[in-house]
């Protein structure tokens, strides 16, 4: 045995150290595109364990992750050229829109954001959330403009004894014959409520109208109405902002705490429940097809090796390095988790999952608020962490488009790994879609004059992913980070073809060393300049064979980490 080899228990990595088994390129369907031919290529590796330093290496050369399998797609070959986009967290600025979620998310906590139960809905065959209800719009709502008239009719009759007062005493209280449909509502209302529960119904008081709801609770209901109207005085408000409540009693909002955890990626029952809710209401998915197996292989399962927080590290956040996920709680229940990994220079998102009932505050969009705001936050105590990663963008993809929306984003060159502006990858990638991005970056100038007229087009281009962002809020597209590779081909024959022993002419890549890479062999380390000492003598065509199998690993993946991460055969 030479001095390279030594010896490990069955080849999975004890401690800090990467260790993979190439799958080489794959073909499959695609999950954005819907091709239903291979058309989707990508190169495939298997982590048995992967440091944070290796992995934050593998997604600056366009690598991610679903599980313990890491794919990069083969931009210039692939259906759907899948470019990584990252944001410098210090420099980004919230749009329009995403400062809209944050208010809404706000207002929703302070209890005057107006949310109806899906009853109310049903009763009052009124989509809108923001306006109160009229008296011709459901039978449900009484309108009370009649009943005032009818009470300064009857006040200022003659006494008769039983039903009016005469004019000298309605003289005396006069303040009564003006009374306004408001306060007769308001009136109403009060005494009706106390006159205890009257079938089920609570009596609500909204601009001169009386509006009686169901208290039966319904499953998912668990939040209040905080619907509309107007002061006690008949001044009309915002209806968005605030509401009484009961009668006009006065004012009366209930408070809601968000709480957001980090914790290490592991097994959650909740999160589990949650998951199979969201891909089944959301996604469409087939209640059969959303097993705990397939959750934890790709949300749970994690090759990243934990790296814990250390006292006086200033590249460790207070978290650690790894694997996690963050859950979002109001008022204690678990309504959205960011699946995420945390690596030495970035936050990269992987996937986030929501309660369907919790869609109208937008979760998705203001979870990636959140997680910007948190590498803020880390990068104080950590300063190598400053970018957050969200995953591939596919400009050909409608649902992507939301990614480009958190300014100034930089999109990864294909070829030599150099982040290019978005604002200038946009009209090349409007002409075709795949561009080695980085030709394009020492033309810049002459280019943004030509396409973006220079830095100034990013207001343009954030005008126009506002209106983007504003047509498809009520979908959340924010939701779906990787719908194709992840959780849908790994270890599926049906629709994945692996090809292990095909060449193409652009897989030449001249002269490369490969006499240094790490071979793993049954658990026996040795460098592949020394194998055949080891082994014996490898036939020709075996050995033609192998050496093209890590020409191309060493292609995908850069000399760089080929040199010391360590490569399993057998």
């Amino acid at each position: 045995m030479g001095d390279g080899a030594s010896s490990s228990g069955g080849g999975v990595a004890e401690g800090g150290e990467t260790v993979i088994v190439d799958h080489g390129r794959r073909r499959s369907s695609c999950g954005y595109c819907r091709s239903t031919s291979h058309s989707c290529i990508s190169h495939g590796l298997w982590a048995y364990s992967i440091t944070v330093d290796d992995y934050q290496e593998l997604l600056d050369r366009g690598w991610r992750r679903s599980g313990c399998f890491l794919y990069k797609p083969e931009m210039e070959r692939t259906c759907c050229p899948s470019y990584t986009i990252r944001l410098k967290v210090e420099d980004f600025s919230p749009s329009k829109e995403q400062a809209r979620v944050q208010k809404k998310m706000q207002r929703f906590l302070d209890g005057t954001l107006d949310v109806k139960k899906p009853e109310q809905v049903k009763l009052t065959q009124d989509s809108s959330k923001s306006r109160c209800m009229h008296a011709d719009a459901s039978p449900t709502t009484v309108p009370n403009a009649p009943v005032a008239a009818a009470l300064r009719r009857s006040l200022l009759t003659e006494d008769d004894g039983q039903s009016g007062l005469s004019r000298s005493s309605a003289s005396q209280h006069g303040n009564l014959i003006n009374f306004s449909p408001n306060t007769v509502a308001e009136k109403l209302a009060v005494f009706i409520n106390g006159q205890g529960d009257i079938h089920g119904l609570s009596i609500k008081a909204c601009s001169g109208h009386l509006n009686f709801y169901s208290t039966t609770k319904l499953p998912g209901t668990d939040f209040l109405s905080s619907e509309a109207c107007a002061h006690s005085d008949g001044k009309r408000v915002n209806p968005k902002r605030s509401c009484m409540s009961g009668g006009g009693i006065g004012q009366h909002h209930k408070r809601r705490r968000l709480e957001i955890r980090m914790k290490r990626s592991s097994f959650d029952p909740e999160e589990f429940a949650l998951y199979r809710r969201y891909q089944i209401k959301v996604h469409n998915d087939k209640p059969e097809k959303v097993s705990e197996s397939s959750y934890r292989r790709f949300l749970v399962d994690t090759p990243l090796v934990f790296v814990p927080p250390i006292s006086g590290n200033e590249t460790v956040p207070h978290c650690g390095l790894g694997s996690f996920h963050q859950q979002y709680l109001i008022d204690g229940k678990l309504v959205a988790v960011g699946v995420v990994d945390i690596l030495p220079r970035c936050l990269s998102s992987k996937y986030l999952f929501w309660d369907p009932e919790f869609s109208f505050l937008s979760l998705g969009k203001y979870s990636a608020l959140q997680e910007i705001n948190w590498v803020k936050e880390a990068g104080i105590h950590c300063p190598g962490l400053q970018y957050y990663y969200l995953g591939y963008y596919i400009h050909s993809c409608s649902k992507m488009r939301y990614k480009a929306a958190y300014h100034p984003s930089e999109l990864l060159c294909p070829l030599r790994y150099k982040w290019v502006p978005f604002y200038i990858a946009r009209p090349l990638l409007d002409e075709k879609p795949y561009v080695v991005l980085s030709d394009f970056t020492a033309q810049s100038d002459g280019f943004s004059n030509q396409f973006t007229d220079g830095l100034s087009s990013q207001s343009e281009l954030r005008s126009e992913d506002d209106d983007l962002n504003e047509a498809s809020s009520e979908e959340d597209d924010s939701d779906d980070n990787e719908p194709g590779i992840e959780g849908t081909t790994v270890g599926t024959e049906a629709e994945l073809v692996v090809e292990t022993g095909t060449t193409l002419a652009s897989d030449d890549l001249g002269p490369v060393d490969l006499s240094n890479i790490m071979i793993d062999l049954n658990g026996l380390r040795i460098k592949y300049k020394e194998l055949e000492h080891v082994v014996g003598p490898i036939d020709k065509m075996h050995q033609n064979l192998l050496e093209k199998q890590l020409h191309r690993y060493v292609k995908v993946v850069g000399e760089k980490l080929a040199n010391h991460v360590v490569y399993t055969l057998g």
